[in-house]
């Protein structure tokens, strides 16, 4: 620090003048004469501002100014608001008692990977190298982590699958709920991996091994178990353990699990009913519902002036059938089909220009080439072909289209809940909660978690990958829950259990306008977190003064960002390191 300068002061001298009290603000220098301490007045800075007057003064006392551009310099700037903002959804949640009852190494790279797997999905090479541009390494303890240190801390995760499982069963699940089941499927990059092998690829990728995996959910579609199957799995084949997980490791007695319709099929009810204390909502599948109509069991008479019935068929003893109309399904399923029918005239034309032309005679390339037509658009069974030796023509069988449109928007829900339980409109609601596993598949595979692709090579690492990502969609789950009222979420929905769902006034609203009610504008949850980013944890210091040891500078929040804060219960943002 510089000396501040010898004898030189500001004097502040009061006088009164007619009972009032005035200041004289002068610039005196002290001094020695002949042993005695005298006092020149330099100035009178009793005009000046008194603002001026103040830097004078602590100028005066030694203290430094310099131009603003020079008084500070940022040596290292690391996102924060991001990764606050997630460090307290996470401790709100228990995040760490419900990873072990003992905090550890493992345990603090695990909630580091959780944090970063919601930020900024990635491989783990590739998380350790950018989690250095976040204070995730100081929020969590996890400065000197390297990548194989990531892979001991998901093979411990691994081990603790069973006992982390158990303990959200425990918060989200009671007896007599709704447990909410579906699989998806993520492709596998590589070769090496056992789980890895050929089925149906939700993904569309062709000649791609998978890895197939089932979630469970709790009513409002908060995630409790995901298990990983091998790629050839079928989706039935999973149901029977995920029943026996709910009963022997959660010790829940009752409960009705709610799954689709291709996997809660007849031979996998009829194991349910044999096990007692599970109740079950699903749904019958196309060819069923014609065969209801076509024996007569089921009138389209009786959907003149209503939407929903609920009827019994001793074809199934002991369920309730609850049918089923959407007109705006129906419109669709028309739409749909007539688009399908005319892409399929275009192929058939052009293979009647090939056989009119003579390119093509030979009954059995004929029929070859109309398979490959067939395959395409599957819509083979609404048109009538005639194939010869040179000759080939087609038209539309209208008689199965007219019977196939009269069937359209119906579904029918088949369930075993009994109707003092559950009414048939909650039955219907129920069943279309699977919607909610449906929205965390899309978040676990699309832009915002991650889950594929998947280029772990041994079994346990993929197991223990896709069981990470499930706990960040948990926290994620809770956050985007905070973050509803700023979001393009319908946070009021009014929902018709049988027509379709119809947005609320407020969501309406934000989707219109593009903004909130105070003026500021409506985010998804990924620019929303992208804009927390924006709020900088600033390391500086000060090159006048390098003695002066270096401080940390975090961005103000505007508008938006403080909202976003208040929302999570954060009033101020500051650097907080974990202790040992």
């Amino acid at each position: 620090m510089k000396s501040k300068p010898k004898g030189l002061y500001l004097a502040k001298i009061a006088s009164k003048y007619k009972d009032r009290e005035y200041f004289t603000y002068l610039l005196r220098r002290s001094y020695r004469e002949d042993g005695k301490v005298k006092q020149q007045t330099i100035a009178n800075l009793t005009e000046l501002p008194e603002v001026t007057r103040e830097l004078v003064k602590e100028s005066l006392q030694g203290r430094v100014f310099l131009p603003s551009e020079e008084a500070i310099e940022i040596t290292r700037s690391r996102a924060h608001g991001n990764v606050a903002v997630i460090r307290k959804v996470m401790e709100d949640l228990g995040i760490s008692e419900l990873l072990s009852s003992r905090r550890s190494r493992e345990s603090d790279l695990v909630e580091a990977m959780i944090a970063a797997r919601i930020i900024n999905p990635q491989t783990k090479l590739s998380t350790i190298r950018w989690w250095d541009n976040t204070t995730i390494p100081e929020e969590f303890s996890v400065e000197d982590a390297d990548e194989d240190e990531l892979y001991v801390a998901l093979d411990w995760l691994l081990q603790r699958q069973e006992t982390i499982e158990r303990k959200l069963a425990q918060r989200h699940l009671s007896e007599g709920g709704l447990v909410l089941y579906d699989v998806s499927s993520s492709y596998y990059e590589g070769s090496h991996c056992e789980l890895a092998s050929y089925g149906y690829n939700r993904d569309r990728k062709k000649g791609k091994k998978q890895i197939v995996y089932g979630l469970m959910t709790d009513s409002k579609g908060v995630p409790i178990s995901i298990q990983v199957y091998p790629g050839c799995t079928s989706d039935t084949k999973t149901i029977g353990e995920q029943v026996d997980k709910i009963k022997e490791e959660f010790k829940v007695g009752r409960f009705v699990v709610v799954g689709d319709r291709g996997m809660l099929t007849q031979g996998q009810i009829e194991g349910l009913k044999a096990l007692g204390g599970v109740d079950w909502i699903s749904a019958f599948r196309g060819p069923t519902i014609k065969s209801l109509f076509e024996n007569g069991k089921l009138q389209l008479s009786l959907f003149d002036e209503r939407d929903l019935l609920e009827i019994d068929s001793p074809d199934y003893p002991g369920e309730r059938l609850i049918v089923c109309r959407n007109p705006f399904l129906a419109e669709e399923r028309r739409r749909t089909r007539e688009d399908l029918l005319r892409a399929t005239e275009e192929k058939l034309n052009k293979l009647l220009r090939r056989v009119a032309s003579g390119r093509l005679r030979e009954e059995g390339k004929i029929g070859q080439a109309l398979g490959r037509i067939e395959n395409r658009y599957k819509m083979a069974k609404h048109f009538i072909f005639t194939i010869e030796d040179g000759k080939f023509d087609y038209r539309r069988n209208e008689e199965s289209i007219a019977f196939e449109a009269s069937l359209d928007g119906f579904y029918i829900i088949r369930t075993s809940v009994e109707k003092e339980k559950l009414t048939a409109e909650e039955v219907v609601h129920s069943y279309k909660s699977l919607s909610r596993v449906e929205r965390a598949f899309r978040t676990l595979k699309g832009v915002d978690l991650k889950i594929r692709p998947i280029h772990h090579w041994l079994e346990k690492r993929v197991r223990a990958h896709i069981f990470l990502c499930m706990l960040a969609y948990y926290v994620e789950w809770h956050l985007r829950e905070s973050w509803k009222s700023m979001i393009f979420t319908d946070e009021y929905a009014d929902r018709e259990h049988v027509l379709q769902a119809t947005r609320s006034e407020s969501a309406l609203e934000k989707k219109r306008k593009k903004k909130l009610s105070d003026g500021t504008p409506v985010h998804s949850f990924q620019t929303l977190l992208s804009e927390m980013s924006t709020i900088v944890c600033n390391d500086a210091i000060v090159p006048a003064v390098p003695q002066m040891p270096s401080f940390t500078i975090i961005t103000t929040p505007n508008e938006v960002q403080r909202k976003a804060l208040e929302l999570v219960g954060l009033k101020q943002l500051k650097r907080k390191r974990r202790q040992k």
